[in-house]
């Protein structure tokens, strides 16, 4: 029988009622416990807990509602349906038991055939609530794995960006990622193009989660430092000497190898610079990122660029190279929409005004200092509540031969080496 392992403890102060009950309860394959009062039941659930607990309404010291409600404090391991004896039939009486957190009411005297489904109708219940419980088990268990591995690939998102600071001949590249959650589709990076050249660049790839971290992961293997071969920035003239594409001419190949080779809805924004280290000249791509910001050596902000179409949305969408002078002292500034569309609570952004006065407020720090403090004005901005992952890169331009300002970056940072990240 369905019921057959289920346990019941019958409450009432008659010892007639309780011996009734007991009897119809044992016939139909129940387990049977008694107690004459509610004190005396709420010690017995202390020791087990019951399947079933039919009580009477009215009792010698605690009532059954009052018991009810103490039985449904008590710490239990699984629902426990709970069914009061009475003789009331009115509205307000029924209103009350079940306030006090009853199932199900049967009326004085009880008739066999009726008891038999109540506690049918209750085994049924206490199945399911069984069958449920022991899902969200699974659903903890699965969702404990499904974290770890999320914790695991957010290391990873993060080793991708092996070189927080680095320092060339004639600059200093910093970069900042903060996913907003476990791991995001948000990337910044850098790579020598050769002895004076050097490739800076930040991807924020369409939605959030696993989706856009597999695809920016992907993406970043066409911006490789330690195998040129594979950088698609990068290519060997005739006579093997390694140079770099012209930013619009690698949207167009980052475009097309998106919509002809992965199948996806997926599509992401691009920023890339291409700066000589000699001439201070840099060469840009915007392709759906925020503008760059060129920050001038007395504090003076500039924004610049088209705007441009993503990467991978528009078959045959086209591209324009920008060129902007750097001058001894300038700095050029990436930033993804973690900032720029960072709002506070009325829904106000960062817009080019606050983010150009957030910059010349910090425009005496150096690259790793401003990174920190950029996110942290932002955070403070959106008080505590980012919403999108936030990437941002700065090369400080200070020219050849120059060590202005270096200095100020501490001894921490004197020996990192150029690579990618």
């Amino acid at each position: 029988m369905a019921g057959a392992a289920r346990h019941v403890l019958v409450v009432d102060d008659s010892r007639m009622q309780r011996r009734i009950l007991s009897a119809q309860l044992s016939r139909s394959g129940y387990q049977v416990s008694e107690a004459e009062s509610a004190e005396e039941a709420i010690a017995i659930c202390a020791q087990w807990e019951p399947d079933i607990v039919i009580s009477d309404w009215m009792m010698a010291g605690m009532s059954g509602p009052e018991f009810c409600r103490v039985f449904r404090g008590l710490p239990r391991r699984s629902y426990g349906y709970f069914i009061l004896l009475t003789s009331k039939a009115e509205k307000t009486d029924v209103t009350r038991g079940l306030e006090s957190g009853a199932d199900d009411f049967l009326s004085k005297p009880v008739n066999g055939a009726e008891l038999r489904a109540r506690l049918s109708a209750g085994a049924r219940i206490l199945t399911m609530q069984e069958e449920l419980s022991e899902k969200n088990r699974l659903l903890r268990e699965a969702q404990e794995v499904i974290d770890r591995d999320l914790q695991e690939a957010r290391k990873l998102q993060q080793s991708l960006v092996r070189t927080r600071h680095a320092r060339f001949e004639a600059a200093d590249v910093s970069l900042l990622l903060r996913p907003a959650g476990h791991v995001g589709g948000d990337l910044v990076g850098f790579f020598p193009i050769n002895e004076r050249r050097v490739g800076l660049y930040g991807i924020d790839v369409s939605g959030h989660g696993i989706t856009s971290a597999l695809m920016m992961a992907r993406i970043a293997g066409y911006f490789s430092g330690t195998t040129p071969s594979q950088n698609l920035a990068i290519y060997s003239n005739a006579q093997g000497e390694l140079r770099g594409r012209r930013p619009a001419e690698l949207a167009q190949r980052l475009n097309d190898l998106v919509l002809s080779e992965m199948s996806t809805e997926s599509y992401f924004t691009l920023i890339y610079a291409d700066v000589d280290l000699r001439t201070g000249k840099a060469e840009l791509v915007q392709a759906g990122h925020p503008y760059p910001v060129l920050q001038r050596r007395n504090g003076t902000v500039e924004f610049f660029g088209e705007g441009g179409l993503p990467i991978g949305l528009i078959e045959g969408a086209e591209y324009e190279t920008l060129t902007v002078q750097l001058t001894p002292g300038d700095r050029l500034v990436l930033v993804s929409d973690g900032i720029t569309e960072a709002s506070d609570r009325s829904g106000e952004m960062i817009d080019q005004t606050r983010l150009a006065r957030m910059l010349r407020k910090f425009s005496q720090m150096p690259g790793p200092r401003l990174l920190d403090a950029l996110y942290w004005a932002t955070e403070e901005f959106a008080e505590g509540e980012i919403g999108d992952d936030v990437s941002a890169g700065v090369l400080e331009f200070h020219g050849p031969g120059s060590t202005e300002r270096r200095s100020e970056l501490g001894s921490d940072s004197k020996d990192d080496p150029p690579g990618e990240t």
